[in-house]
């Protein structure tokens, strides 16, 4: 696909970038960063490019679609009228209007998106993932004792650790419920509690449909917090002050033991193709200090802004940002959606 293309963006209607960030504090450049890293650069590389916001209904992209007749969708969609887990259903539209589309099918977003039917798919082809139990919204607190504390509790289906801090490790059972109250309470999600694995937290990119491309293992580094706060947090990930004062950051794992670096990647593929994913993702593990592997979730479509983990762990491989949405492209236009063979 070395051709220009006519690329439709999709975009959630409040993250359309502005043409140049002038004028911008960094704060309001991180929240449209990868829109903007994304339109931009597609532009520069010559193709035709149009961005589309999109709020609560498809009304728009279907006439953008069926007037302007773009080769391909490049979405960037993290949710759909407010609720995370129906992006998919907005994938699932491109594919009833025969529109190739980059990232994830709507089978294997949905199936990453349920974090408890992910770890029941990944319990039964025996990949190691934490033990868990799913704490329902609207249903009577059960405390699951078979669990072993300190026990982590997150929201079943929010991403961007939305709901998760350092009160998310919880010790005794009384905290438990109050957290898992909370997570109810401000994610309107049900609840996930797992047993807290300690150890190192690493990423691999992964890139393709049926041939799979993984980048260098990668490590989210906790700087100056202390071991027992070293989790994901929203913060972590999100708040630039808090990572500068504490010196957190993401970059290449160091002091892997022999071999380990390809067992990584030979099971982060094996995790993609058992979660059913294509175009690209994230795959996220705990390395414990005993060296055995737990994963902790897979992120379909995850951040592509230019200074974030996949385009990052990608450039230590020699792989570009140009060149990593080409491809992405690539599996998109190459993708087999069920319409083709029709």
């Amino acid at each position: 696909m070395s051709k220009p293309q006519r690329v439709l963006v999709l975009v959630h209607e409040t993250l359309v970038p502005p043409e140049d960030t002038r004028g911008y504090t960094a704060q309001e450049i991180d929240e449209w960063r990868t829109e903007y890293d994304v339109s931009t650069s597609l532009r520069a590389m010559g193709h035709e490019t149009r961005v589309l916001g999109l709020g609560d209904n498809l009304a728009e992209l279907r006439s953008t679609i069926m007037e302007w007749k773009p080769d391909i969708a490049f979405n960037l969609l993290e949710e759909f009228q407010g609720i995370v887990t129906y992006d998919q259903y907005v994938v699932a539209f491109l594919e009833l209007m025969r529109l190739p589309y980059t990232g994830c099918n709507p089978r294997g977003m949905m199936i990453s998106r349920d974090k408890v039917l992910s770890k029941q798919i990944l319990a039964y082809h025996r990949i190691p993932t934490a033990r868990y139990a799913l704490l329902p919204r609207k249903r009577r607190y059960r405390e699951p004792r078979k669990l072993k504390f300190p026990l982590f509790v997150k929201s079943a289906t929010e991403d961007a650790s939305l709901g998760i801090s350092q009160a998310s490790i919880v010790y005794d059972a009384a905290r438990l419920r109050e957290r898992v109250g909370f997570i109810h309470e401000q994610t309107t999600s049900d609840a996930l509690v797992e047993e807290y694995i300690e150890g190192r937290e690493i990423y691999i990119g992964v890139m393709g449909n049926e041939r799979l491309t993984t980048f260098p293992v990668w490590e989210l580094h906790f700087g100056t917090l202390p071991e027992v706060m070293s989790i994901a947090t929203r913060k972590v990930k999100w708040d630039r002050k808090y990572q500068q004062r504490h010196g957190i950051g993401t970059g290449p794992a160091r002091d892997l033991p022999p071999g380990l670096p390809q067992r990584l990647g030979a099971l982060a593929r094996r995790i993609y193709r058992v979660l059913s994913l294509s175009g690209y993702a994230r795959i996220d593990l705990r390395l414990n200090p005993d060296g055995s592997l737990y994963v902790l979730e897979a992120n379909a479509n995850p951040n592509l802004a230019l200074i974030e983990d996949f385009a990052t762990s990608a450039l230590s491989a020699g792989v570009g940002y140009d060149t990593v949405l080409q491809r992405i492209m690539q599996f998109g236009m190459a993708y087999d959606a069920a319409w083709r063979d029709t």
